[in-house]
């Protein structure tokens, strides 16, 4: 099933200005929204720090089989031939797996204190 899962899923890196085809975003000061202010970006930050720790707790109950469609994910958005290497995609597609890593790790630890 998670290959077909795969097949369907549209790489991250489709949104990086070097892929063929693509226009390159709107760049700085080109957007018509106003710059996010001090206190959503605090929140923001709350917000991915609440996510990861939320991903850990499921990734560190997750089945085998689970773990392997993440890292299959990780490996999907990673840069492929014919794309350019997109420094965010390559930082996204790590962290993903820092997150597996952090969640085998607490799941261990986790089993000891019980």
């Amino acid at each position: 099933m998670h290959r077909s899962f795969l097949a369907t899923m549209q790489p991250l890196d489709r949104f990086a200005p070097t892929s063929p085809g693509r226009p390159a975003p709107p760049g700085p000061g080109s957007s018509t929204e106003p710059p996010l202010s001090n206190t959503e970006l605090v929140q923001l930050r709350v917000r991915v720090i609440a996510l990861e720790n939320l991903v850990i707790a499921l990734l560190a109950e997750a089945s085998e089989r689970q773990l392997a469609l993440a890292r299959a994910m990780s490996t999907h958005i990673s840069p492929r031939p014919g794309f350019t290497a997109h420094r965010l995609t390559i930082h996204a597609a790590s962290e993903m797996l820092s997150l597996m890593d952090r969640a085998t790790r607490f799941l261990s630890r986790a089993g000891k204190a019980r």
